[in-house]
């Protein structure tokens, strides 16, 4: 290989040192540099030669790699970058320019010649270099990639080079389609198999790599079996023995202590027998045999290194560690993939009866791997809510592999699974105790561990509930265990506590009754008490399911003591945790009876709150929902429980709450909601039930209708609250917030609505003519205006119902509504509620009816004689009204909202004149509003006068709209009400200017000019 390097090549490796320098700025330049050099012809053949001229410093030839080559190495992976960008034009994220065949050549056969380097780092950034290149070019443009790996892999004198091609198979074999593997595996396998076979001349991480390939091979092969099973058992069958005997081999030398090399490779034969046992079981069973033996020394050996180096901590296990390839080197991790074998086998009929009488050697050998390890017994005694996740999640680990692989017993082998699992259970509690009596320290670590197999296969013990040929009783078993650990320290073992305290949950239905009583109370107890956080955690897991199935009544005392309890121990939870405790207290809810109507007080608030605050957490709001449930369902809770429900539910609808947390609040509320309404005549409770009802249709919509199982029903039950609430007999402040509720009726159930408008707007106008607070007045005037809106483009057709619908003292309810409305508009808070009523009066007035001649209201306030008025004066002599046509003072009202926007221009134009633009889609609204009403159309004004309104108007709607509902639901929230009025005032003084003139001629001067600015513009 030419070792001399040009001038050009000089500069790259001077880039490529600078990129690693510590000076910011040098790193920038090169880097810019070399971006800049990348899209130059002969960059990339350029880089290969560095790294390939092994004269060079390691530094540099490791730097342009490191660099250029890899994902793992320092900067940017340039060359794998450079080949994904110009390599191929129609690759995803090509740029041009693409690489000429004459420098592909170059960098391809470079690559190769650099396959040997002795570096593994630099190996390995060859490696992938050459597999991204081979993934475009092999094998149609690169048929002699294979051959040359081939000729590496047989170089026995060169094990770099075997190591170079290894690698690069590695790579490429994970990528091999159904069309390559057939034609390569009967080459490649004996290569590979020489190599594995070969421990005097290979190192372990050389023959692991080889298995790696095999695993990949085989898989792809065992999907092929599937259509090809004929195929590919012939391309199998001459392979399997040599393997199989291999295999053997490997695992049946004892299991080293602290050598991940060691672990890895019976890791990989692992694997690989799993997918000879998967794909071809058939081939493989003939052979199984002389696995058996090295794979149960495999197993056995594997527990004495692991109980020293995970369980015990005295040794390495080389936890969270990983080789250069990215691949887990720890010890768990091959245990892990060794009970996944077992797991296959045992779920095998063909290989399970090999395991014979073994099974429960098996079970026996499994309980021990499945104790906790001094890494899981330091975390989670620090942490509890790890603790609660890895318990809950059955987290990655040994524990879950070993419980995993007895319910693959019981399956597999049905009662005889049950006597291997009974009997090694009683054998490792005895060899607990025998520890125990000893004096050992971590005699409680089998103990626990074996409370935790049984367990975790409670359920199919439990469905035999028979003793095994030893006569080994479940129960009995159980009863013994829990009976001498009784006495055992709390404190000293926290964890064999909670584990016991969880246990006896699982196995309540064949234990004494005595044992399960005095577990029980010591739960409740333990919750109060100063213990480590496990022991509640295993408490909390008891009481959850021993409180539900117990029929005897708990003292009254001992209830209270865990109410207050868990009250305290859900303020600390975590959201991990907290799932477990809103279980375990809806679990003593259900179980306190009597006893929660004393303590609804204190627990209702926090568990309100806590929903409250997780609404969009599903679990937790679920769980929090379900404790609501059993309060309410607590003799004598219902009515406290609704009464503070309530005042929560509307927030959490309003913050746009999804679907099912407003229907599963609808499952809990509604029913007594609507009973609240109906029957109780505390104004405060009919508040909060008639915000919460409003919530719930603004949230629910046609759905809610659905979810009682009677749409027809359900409605009734709404339309009943509001005739409830439009009673004009009840008191005003029972109604207070009837109208949103009917807003909200009108708004989301418009079809169903539609029908008892007459009757709607009747019981509207009795309720106003016995209203004594002027909120619920705006409220019901607010209604009346939306129901304009609503009848748009036959707005003629709602003043004609009006008419025809009589009020008490008045013409019609047309003359009545309208002289309120006019009278009220200026009290109406709100910038929704002001929007909505003012430009509904623009659209009543556009229409010109007739009848509006007919009708006279309150026009100025005439003023008193000089001299101060009193409260006695002002009776004897009230304020005195002129009357003038409704026409007028709807124009006139009109002018004053115009003329309070055009004043807060005024007090604004000094500290900001960088005006908003009225959006467009406002213009849109207003437009179809003013067509709606047979008015013609108006272009959008565009100077800066009415920018600068729309912006006034828009900047008090930023403080908050006064109800979260109203400004949510309703689209008409969206109309910039200062264009709007700008563009009435233009159409209508355009479209008929003598009626526009004479209503004019009542407006004050200050009205008339505020609309002269805007009409004349």
């Amino acid at each position: 290989m030419e070792n001399m390097i040009d001038q050009d090549q000089q500069w790259l490796i001077n880039s490529l040192n600078a990129t690693l320098d510590t000076n910011q700025q040098a790193r920038s330049f090169a880097e810019a540099s070399l971006n800049q050099a990348s899209v130059q012809p002969g960059f990339g053949s350029a880089l290969s030669k560095i790294a390939a001229n092994r004269n060079l410093p390691l530094g540099s030839r490791q730097i342009s790699f490191c660099h250029y080559l890899t994902c793992f190495y320092l900067a940017a992976v340039l060359l794998k970058q450079f080949i994904k960008k110009h390599w191929q034009e129609d690759d995803d994220g090509f740029e041009h320019p693409v690489v000429s065949d004459e420098e592909k050549a170059i960098i391809r056969g470079l690559l190769l010649l650099s396959l040997d380097d002795p570096h593994r780092k630099i190996c390995t950034a060859i490696s992938m270099a050459v597999a991204s290149v081979a993934s475009h070019d092999w094998p149609d443009e690169w048929p002699e990639l294979l051959p040359f790996l081939m000729k590496l892999i047989n170089d026995q004198s060169n094990t770099n080079a075997v190591n170079g091609a290894l690698r690069c198979l590695a790579l490429l074999s994970a990528d091999l389609d159904d069309k390559l593997v057939p034609k390569i595996i009967p080459v490649l396998f004996p290569c590979l198999h020489a190599i594995v076979s070969s421990p005097q001349i290979y190192d372990k991480p050389l023959r692991t790599k080889a298995l790696s390939i095999v695993y990949s091979c085989t898989s792809m092969i065992g999907v092929m079996s599937g259509v090809y099973k004929t195929e590919t058992s012939a391309l199998m069958l001459p392979l399997v023995k040599s393997w199989m005997v291999e295999f053997s081999s490997i695992l049946k030398n004892p299991v080293q202590s602290e050598d991940p090399d060691d672990w890895s490779i019976r890791m990989e034969t692992l694997k690989c027998l799993g997918q000879f046992v998967q794909n071809f079981p058939s081939l493989a069973e003939s052979q199984f045999m002389d696995v058996l033996v090295p794979l149960w020394q495999t197993f056995v050996s594997s527990l004495v290194v692991y109980e020293r180096s995970s369980i015990e901590g005295l040794e390495d296990s080389y936890e969270g560690r990983y080789d250069s390839d990215g691949s887990e080197t720890s010890l768990e991790s091959f245990i892990i993939q060794l009970f996944e074998f077992l797991l296959t086998i045992v779920g095998h009929k063909k290989f399970v009866k090999a395991f014979g009488n073994s099974i429960q050697d098996l079970v026996y050998y499994s309980i021990a791997f499945m104790q906790m390890t001094e890494q899981q017994v330091h975390a989670w005694s620090m942490d509890a809510k790890q603790y609660v996740a890895d318990e809950d999640e059955n987290t990655y680990s040994c524990r879950v592999s070993g419980s995993l692989l007895l319910e693959e017993i019981v399956i597999s082998c049905g009662i005889d699974g049950v006597y291997a699992i009974l009997n090694a259970a009683k054998q490792r509690f005895d060899e607990s105790q025998q520890q125990r009596l000893k004096g050992s320290a971590d005699w409680w670590r089998m103990r626990e561990a074996t409370l935790f197999a049984v367990s975790s296969v409670s359920e199919q013990l439990l469905e035999v509930e028979v003793s095994g040929p030893s006569g080994v009783n479940l129960g009995n078993l159980l009863e013994q265990t829990f009976t001498e650990d009784m006495a055992s320290g709390v404190h000293e073992f926290p964890f064999l506590y909670a584990r016991m305290f969880s246990s006896i949950a699982k196995f309540s239905s064949v234990i004494n009754n005595a044992v399960i009583d005095h577990f029980l109370y010591a739960a409740i107890q333990a919750i109060g008490m100063d213990v480590p956080a496990p022991v509640k955690v295993g408490a909390c897991r008891s009481l959850s399911q021993l409180l539900p199935d117990t029929n005897r009544g708990i003292p009254q005392p001992h209830i209270l003591a865990l109410f207050s309890s868990l009250t305290e121990l859900l303020k600390q939870a975590s959201d991990e945790t907290m799932h477990l405790v809103l279980e375990t207290l809806q679990a003593a809810v259900r179980a306190g009876h009597e006893s929660a109507l004393s303590i609804e007080p204190v627990i209702s608030p926090i568990i309100l709150n806590m929903w409250a605050l997780h609404v969009s957490d599903p679990f937790i709001s679920i769980d929090a929902l379900d404790v609501l449930e059993a309060i309410k369902n607590a003799p004598g809770c219902i009515h406290p429980l609704v009464l503070r429900v309530l005042p929560y539910v509307g927030p959490i609808l309003n913050k746009n709450a999804p679907t099912d947390v407003v229907k599963a609040i609808y499952e809990v509320c509604f029913d007594p909601v609507v009973r609240t309404v109906l029957q109780s005549d505390d104004h405060g409770e009919m508040q909060n039930a008639t915000q919460c009802l409003a919530a719930l249709v603004s949230g629910g919509q046609q759905q809610l209708l659905t979810w009682g199982g009677d749409p027809g029903f359900t409605m009734r039950c709404l339309l009943d609250v509001a005739s409830r609430l439009l009673d004009p007999d009840l008191d005003s402040s029972g109604s207070l917030f009837v109208g949103n509720y009917i807003l909200q009726l009108i708004l989301h159930l418009s079809s169903q609505m539609a029908q008892h408008i007459r009757d709607l707007v009747a019981a509207l106008v009795r309720r106003m003519q016995s209203c004594q607070i002027a909120g619920l007045r705006s409220s019901l005037l607010l209604i009346f205006a939306r129901l304009v809106h609503m009848s748009t483009p036959h707005v003629d057709q709602f003043i004609n119902l009006l008419i025809t619908i009589p009020a008490e003292g008045h013409t019609n309810s047309l003359h009545y509504v309208m002289s309120e409305w006019t009278k009220q508009q200026g009290e109406i808070q709100g910038a929704y509620q002001i929007k909505i009523t003012t430009t509904a009066l623009a659209l009543l007035l556009s229409t010109r009816h007739v009848e509006f001649g007919n009708i006279n209201v309150q026009g100025h306030l005439i003023k008193s004689s000089v001299g101060i008025t009193t409260r006695s004066k002002s009776k004897i002599s009230p304020d005195q009204w002129t009357l003038m046509p409704l026409p007028a003072k709807i124009l006139g009202v009109l002018a004053d909202v115009l003329l309070e926007i055009q004043e807060q221009i005024g007090e604004e134009d000094e500290q900001e004149s960088d005006w908003e633009e009225v959006e467009a889609g406002d213009a849109e609204i207003e437009q179809d509003l003013l067509y709606s009403t047979g008015t013609t159309s108006f272009t959008r004004p565009s100077n800066g006068y009415l920018d600068a309104m729309a912006k006034a108007f828009n900047e008090d709607d930023d403080d908050g709209c006064d109800d979260e509902l109203l400004c949510a639901a309703d689209p008409l929230n969206e109309i910039n009400l200062a264009n709007y009025l700008t563009n009435f005032f233009r159409e209508f003084s355009q479209g008929d200017k003598p009626l526009f003139d004479h209503l004019c001629q009542s407006l004050t001067q200050a009205q008339k000019k505020a609309v002269q600015m805007v009409v004349s513009r």
